[in-house]
């Protein structure tokens, strides 16, 4: 019953031992055991309680990393001074240079590998990063003339295929000349658009996350 008297307590507990494994040991090398031996002494039922599997906590400390994400998109879709196209060059470049984004790459295996959390990502994207975010900035390009297109919602939904799937080193395992073909291509299909996406100092950023997901 101890387990159930500061649930909150015990729920931010188990997602800070299970990040600081995540990084230690690596996903796949991360047992719940090794959690339960890093609680101080609580038991199997007080993951149980919160967790139904080792995926379910990984997802939880995903979604708890990228809260800070979350905020400043959120911050640059709802601020006045920029265009449509200022907001999304802008919310690229700042999700790259996120110090939570590599923990994210750090902690969480290849995608392929894991089918329910690649399923989860994909939803997520969907549901919540393209009509929360990537829509309302696109629209607004398309308003404000910044960016050329009739489609908004089409145009979104490819911008975030290509860019949080195609490139994605949590998903394609690729070289570096594999990854800045696909970026080079990416940027040639927007240009028409008005959507001048990665730029050639940001893409050391992404060799980082690719070189994260290979080290592992």
């Amino acid at each position: 019953m101890a387990r159930n008297k500061y649930p909150e307590e015990t729920y931010q507990l188990i997602l800070d031992v299970s990040t600081r494994l995540f990084f230690e040991k690596g996903y796949e090398g991360t047992s719940i055991q090794d959690i339960i031996d890093g609680l101080g002494g609580l038991t199997k039922g007080a993951i149980y309680y919160h967790f139904r599997s080792k995926e379910e906590i990984l997802i939880a400390v995903v979604e708890r990393m990228s809260k800070e994400n979350s905020v400043m998109m959120r911050e640059i879709r709802d601020d006045s001074t920029l265009s449509g196209k200022e907001k999304i060059e802008k919310m690229f470049l700042k999700s790259l240079t996120n110090p939570k984004q590599k923990e994210v790459f750090t902690v969480t295996p290849n995608l392929m590998d894991n089918p329910k959390l690649l399923v989860y990502y994909l939803k997520m994207v969907a549901s919540e990063v393209v009509p929360d975010y990537i829509v309302p900035v696109i629209r607004q390009g398309a308003e404000d003339g910044s960016i050329h297109t009739d489609c908004p919602e089409e145009i979104a939904d490819l911008l975030m295929f290509l860019t949080d799937v195609w490139i994605n080193p949590i998903i394609y395992q690729m070289s570096d000349e594999q990854m800045i073909r696909r970026i080079q291509l990416i940027n040639d299909m927007f240009k028409p658009y008005g959507i001048d996406l990665i730029h050639e100092d940001m893409i050391q950023l992404m060799r980082e996350c690719r070189n994260v997901q290979c080290e592992k």
